[in-house]
């Protein structure tokens, strides 16, 4: 695993909390994982897992009061983000720590034009004239590949195709040169070749830029081309970490296993099979079985599972919160650091 002078993001027992009618939902539950720097780092999962609610908590976009985000810490480079205020999480995001959002239409302004937009950052963080943030913005747009960048400057976002917007949330999310992008399912709704062509852009960008990446995606491909380390969440909480040959080599939860035997192969089956599935739904997080959240869908459920289990250690910093391989709880923060 990644060691603590190569860690730029070290998150520990984060936790977040919607008030309600009936009481308040826990939707993250302990969450602790690492960023080495220059690294990528997958969060993968169904839909409701908490992928995105992570990242958002991470950025403090958490809606308030309504929300509550509490952790042991977040630290970013050395700053602890949890201890922020308000105002300081602003002078931090969009400069030091960046998103990418998956539905790039919904993100952006329809009624400015792009250049204005993606060097917003450049205005806020570094109080940069219009003429300065104009000629940085062109030198991002030729980085991540926009044709005819210059006549691109004064398009509206309804004017560019999706991989066009897509390209521009990347150049905006980098403009400030963060130290960690977090990017939410950022081919959502992109053909094939815009898929690939997007992918191949970050990775670029990460080898020249150097930024770190926290990549949010339910697609175990992206996952095998694009990660060096993979957390699995389910229900709100990580239920394996590893890295990601070791996960596709060995997946010790019965979730992880689920995920991965669900992956279509070429001529595995004929077209009148069910490909497989894993059975059931993801809980309500306001009504969580008794133990083991997965339990209920899992076919390897033991009179244990009624008991919540720990993460286990499995070795070379692979960890899995199961009863199969856990003799006693540890801690996230402990399975992370073995």
């Amino acid at each position: 695993m990644i060691s603590r002078t190569d860690t730029i993001l070290s998150v520990r027992e984060l936790r977040t909390e919607f008030r309600g009618g009936r009481g308040n939902v826990r939707v993250l539950d302990d969450i602790s994982f690492d960023v080495g720097r220059g690294r990528i780092v997958g969060l993968v999962g169904e839909s409701g897992s908490g992928k995105s609610m992570t990242a958002l908590s991470l950025m403090g976009l958490v809606p308030r009061p309504q929300g509550q985000v509490s952790a042991k810490s977040i630290l970013l480079d050395g700053t602890d983000l949890a201890t922020l205020s308000p105002d300081g999480m602003r002078r931090i995001r969009g400069n030091e720590i960046s998103m990418v959002f998956q539905e790039p239409m919904t993100s952006l302004n329809p009624v400015r034009r792009i250049w204005d937009q993606v060097g917003e950052p450049l205005a806020v963080h570094h109080g940069l004239g219009r003429r300065a943030i104009r000629d940085r913005v062109l030198e991002m747009f030729e980085l991540v590949g926009i044709p005819e960048p210059k006549a691109r400057l004064e398009a509206y976002p309804h004017e560019l195709s999706g991989g066009l917007r897509q390209r521009a949330m990347i150049a905006m999310g980098l403009i400030c040169e963060p130290k960690l992008l977090i990017a939410d399912e950022p081919t959502t709704a992109l053909d094939v070749t815009t898929q690939s062509q997007i992918l191949k852009l970050m990775l670029d960008l990460r080898d020249r830029v150097g930024t770190a990446i926290i990549m949010i995606t339910h697609d175990l491909g992206i996952i095998a081309e694009m990660c060096d380390e993979v957390n699995v969440m389910y229900a709100g909480q990580i239920v394996e970490q590893a890295d990601v040959f070791d996960l596709f080599e060995r997946p010790s939860h019965p979730y992880t296993r689920g995920l991965l035997a669900s992956i279509p192969k070429a001529g595995a089956a004929r077209a009148t099979k069910r490909m497989p599935s894993i059975p059931g739904m993801v809980p309500n997080l306001a009504k969580l079985p008794p133990g083991c959240r997965f339990g209920p869908r899992c076919g390897d459920a033991m009179p244990v599972c009624e008991q919540p289990p720990g993460l286990a250690g499995l070795g070379r910093g692979h960890v899995a919160r199961c009863w199969l391989h856990a003799s006693s709880p540890a801690t996230c923060a402990e399975g992370a650091a073995s």
